[in-house]
C-alpha cells in the first residue's frame, strides 16, 4: 500500500523505486525464512502469491500516476498480461478448484524483469527494451503456469516448471532448491 501513497506524490521517482526494490528483497527473504524456519505452508504460500500479485498491480498503478503516456502506449501488452493471468487462475480454478500458486522459476525471472521493466519506467520515464523483454518473459512464464496446471494430477504449490510437474505426473519425486520453492 505504500506504494499506491508514494504514487499519489509530486516526486514520487526515487521513494518509489526504493520502497518497489524493499518490497522484492523482503518477498525473496520472508520466503526463504519461513522455509529456514519450517514454518511454510500450503496456504502461507498461497497468500504470498496473493500478496504478491498485489504488489505488483500497486506498482504498476503508480506507474500509471507518475506516466500514464507509458501505460497508455503498452496498454496492448498489459491487457495481454491481464488476460494471461486470468486464464492462469481460470484454468487451475477450473481443474482444481483453487487458484494457482506455482512460484516457478520462469515466474521468479518475470518477477526480475518486472523490476527492471519498472525501474526504467518510473526512473527514466521510458519503456522500450526492458518492457518488451519483460512482456516476452511474461508470457513465457504464464504459458509454463498454464502448463504446470493442465499437467499437474492434483494441486500442489511451488512447482519449478512444466518438467517438473509432468515427473510429478508419472509419480516420481522433484527436487526443489530451498532458496527458490523448497
Amino acid at each position: 500500500m505504500i506504494i499506491l501513497a508514494i504514487g499519489w506524490g509530486i516526486d514520487a521517482k526515487i521513494p518509489l523505486l526504493t520502497a518497489l526494490y524493499l518490497g522484492l528483497f523482503s518477498d525473496i527473504f520472508d520466503g526463504i525464512i519461513a522455509r529456514k524456519l519450517n514454518v511454510s505452508s500450503a496456504n502461507l504460500r498461497r497468500l504470498d502469491s496473493q500478496v504478491d500479485m498485489l504488489f505488483w498491480l500497486s506498482a504498476g498503478f503508480s506507474i500509471w500516476l507518475i506516466h500514464p503516456e507509458l501505460i497508455k502506449e503498452n496498454m496492448v501488452g498489459i491487457i495481454g498480461l491481464f488476460i494471461m493471468e486470468g486464464l492462469c487462475y481460470g484454468v487451475s480454478l477450473l481443474k482444481f478448484r483453487r487458484e494457482t500458486c506455482t512460484h516457478a522459476y520462469l515466474s521468479k525471472l518475470w518477477g526480475i524483469t518486472l523490476l527492471i521493466a519498472f525501474t526504467a519506467m518510473i526512473g527514466f520515464g521510458t519503456a522500450g527494451i526492458p518492457f518488451n523483454i519483460c512482456l516476452a518473459v511474461g508470457v513465457i512464464s504464464h504459458l509454463d503456469r498454464i502448463l504446470i496446471t493442465l499437467i499437474l494430477p492434483h494441486w500442489t504449490h511451488d512447482i519449478p516448471s512444466a518438467y517438473h510437474a509432468l515427473k510429478i505426473r508419472q509419480g516420481k519425486t522433484i527436487k526443489r532448491h530451498s532458496l527458490f520453492n523448497g
